[in-house]
């Protein structure tokens, strides 16, 4: 700066004055980040750049002379680049595994009195690469299975682990192709490629496979994908699924049992035979006692319980049967526990000579006890078979020998061929058709058709007059048979008609009749009944004789003569009276016409035809 003085006079002077100001450490520096690369592969070769940096310090002197540093653990460093530049580079490799993200701390400190400072931090991201393979926490693993297992069981699940991340991470498991008996294995196991778990895809049998090795990988979905090994020992564990084997005696094809010989003067302990017997399971199931289930001499052998062999276990003696029977079983120790059995035969006999004759009649006791109890079985159902077969045919014959022989009518007089004596009786021309159905055949002399004509059905308290049965009306049916003059009639009844039935008003007796002062009364007892029934067949016998006299006097019918003069006609009641005409509105009350010689009414028609029927 210029300083001037100036006096009264008007005289100037001038002179310079210099002043300094000395710098006062009182700036920090600081730390502008240029440029960053995160994040950062894990597998950066050493001295790669990852940060430039640039410091300053707006003091002066040893005030704004910076210096930049970082912590020393860790594997980065700083490097002075031009003036106020540096840069972050690595100097080893980085681990995403173990360290994945960097928080770097730059420090800048001057070098003034006392010194100032700042700190910048930087975070770093390492980005992960495919360098690690899956691996399994052992390498060889066992697990059991039982045999006859399902198909589709899990059997065993593996595990591997990748510490990458993301795709790299992603681990698919899978069985190294590999052949057993010829066989690929993924035929008999399988594995899931996501989860690791094994399945069987057939049911084991130990005794074909005792065991499987496999070899399982594990690979991740990197690029280059990384794998790993794990060997698996499948054992088959033996289950009881096979009953003993024998092997000796071998069963004969033929169906009979072997034969073994004993001398008679086999002491007690002769080995006679031994039963032979293997079964293939393992361990316990495969263990095999043997005992004598049945003898046909209980005492006289005995079977040894883990040898097999059979023994006599006392002297033979004259009594012993030439031939004993021996049932063995051979059981095993499993669970459950399964048994065969042989059936021996033992031929008690000094020399084969000596039996030769007998060894042809040899055959199986069980199997002939079979044959005789299956005969017996057969005989008992062909015997009740027969007897019900029999019960039936006889049954029957019974059945159709009644139905024919109420079929067949009684034989009769001349002009009542074809009908029972009892099914009418004639009172003054009254016949009275006593049975439910009654026929009469009419034939023509010239003619090739023949009548047989059927009356409506009529209940045996029903009595019809002579005329009445002999209209031409709906009492009859007719049926024309084709056929010669000699050809038989047809003495099929016709089906009964359901209009002919009618109250018990209409019914002839006492308590139907409407002029009960002129005739008896019907039976009320089985006596009476029975007695007139006798009359009546009487009377009906004399009649179909044609004799003239009856026996006793007129109105008599010859009652009198036959049961005595106190049976007259005053004893049998009309039943002409109140006679219902099935299919009519009418009834016969013509019982004093007929005695007073009066034709009833309608009645020329039918005495005109039944005279016909008389010329012919």
């Amino acid at each position: 700066m210029e300083i001037q003085a100036e006096d009264v006079g008007a005289l100037l002077g001038r002179t310079k004055v210099l002043i300094f100001v000395e710098d006062v450490n009182d700036n920090r520096p600081e730390v502008i980040i240029t440029s960053l690369f995160s994040p950062v592969l894990e597998n950066t070769l050493p001295g790669t750049v990852i940060a430039f940096l640039n410091v300053h310090d707006r003091d002066s002197r040893k005030n704004g002379q910076v210096v930049c540093y970082i912590s020393d653990n860790l594997p980065f460093q700083l490097e002075k680049s031009i003036d106020n530049y540096y840069r972050l580079v690595t100097w080893k490799y980085l681990d995403r595994e173990k360290i994945s993200v960097y928080n770097i701390t730059v420090m800048a400190s001057d070098l003034g009195n006392p010194p100032l400072s700042t700190e910048t931090y930087i975070t770093l991201s390492v980005a992960d690469t495919n360098d690690n393979p899956p691996t399994f926490p052992r390498s060889s693993y066992s697990t059991y299975i039982p045999e006859n297992n399902a198909r589709g069981a899990s059997i065993f699940s593996v595990t591997a682990h990748d510490p990458d991340s993301g795709k790299n991470a992603q681990v698919t498991y899978s069985l190294v192709e590999d052949a057993f008996q010829g066989v690929s294995l993924s035929s008999y196991v399988s594995i899931n490629s996501d989860t690791g778990v094994l399945y069987a895809l057939c049911s084991f049998d130990y005794e074909q496979i005792r065991d499987l090795q496999l070899l399982v990988t594990a690979r991740d979905s990197g690029d280059p994908p990384l794998s790993s090994n794990m060997s698996l020992s499948l054992f088959i564990l033996d289950q009881n699924d096979n009953m003993p084997e024998i092997l000796y005696p071998a069963v004969p094809t033929d169906g009979s049992s072997g034969v073994e010989l004993a001398p008679r003067s086999a002491e007690p302990g002769y080995l006679v035979t031994k039963v032979v017997a293997v079964d293939r399971d393992s361990g316990q199931n495969a263990w095999l006692s043997y005992r004598l289930l049945k003898a046909s001499e209980p005492g006289l052998f005995s079977v040894g319980l883990h040898t097999g062999e059979v023994r006599t276990a006392r002297a033979l003696l004259d009594r012993d049967a030439l031939r004993q029977s021996l049932v063995v079983a051979v059981q095993d120790h499993g669970q459950p526990p399964l048994s065969a059995t042989v059936t021996l035969t033992v031929v008690l006999a000094d020399s084969i000579p000596d039996v030769l004759a007998d060894l042809s009649n040899i055959r199986n006791p069980a199997n002939s006890e079979d044959s005789d109890l299956t005969l017996y079985l057969v005989v008992a159902v062909a015997a009740v078979s027969c007897v019900f077969l029999a019960f039936v045919v006889v049954l029957l014959a019974l059945r159709l020998w009644r139905w024919h022989t109420s079929r067949l009518p009684p034989a009769s007089g001349d002009r009542l061929v074809g009908l029972p004596a009892s099914s009418f009786v004639g009172v003054d021309g009254v016949q009275a058709f006593l049975q439910t159905y009654s026929h009469e055949v009419s034939l023509t002399a010239d003619s090739g058709k023949s009548h047989l004509i059927f009356p409506q059905p009529n209940y045996a308290d029903t009595l019809i007059s002579q005329e009445s049965c002999e209209k031409n009306d709906s009492l009859f049916t007719s049926i024309d048979f084709h056929g010669g003059k000699d050809e038989a009639t047809s003495d099929q009844q016709a089906p009964p008609n359901t209009d002919w039935r009618f109250s018990q008003a209409q019914r002839p007796g006492t308590s139907g009749s409407q002029n009960g002062d002129e005739t008896g009364t019907w039976p009320n007892n089985q006596f009476d009944t029975e007695m007139l029934q006798a009359m009546i067949l009487a009377s009906a016998s004399e009649a179909a004789d044609g004799s003239s006299t009856l026996g006793g006097g007129a109105g008599t019918m010859g009652l009198s003569a036959r049961y005595g003069p106190q049976f007259t006609l005053q004893h049998v009641p009309d039943y002409r009276q109140n006679v219902y005409i099935p299919g009519s509105n009418a009834t016969l009350t013509n019982a004093a016409g007929k005695r007073d010689g009066k034709a009833p009414a309608g009645g020329n028609g039918n005495k005109k035809k039944s005279g016909k029927k008389e010329k012919k």
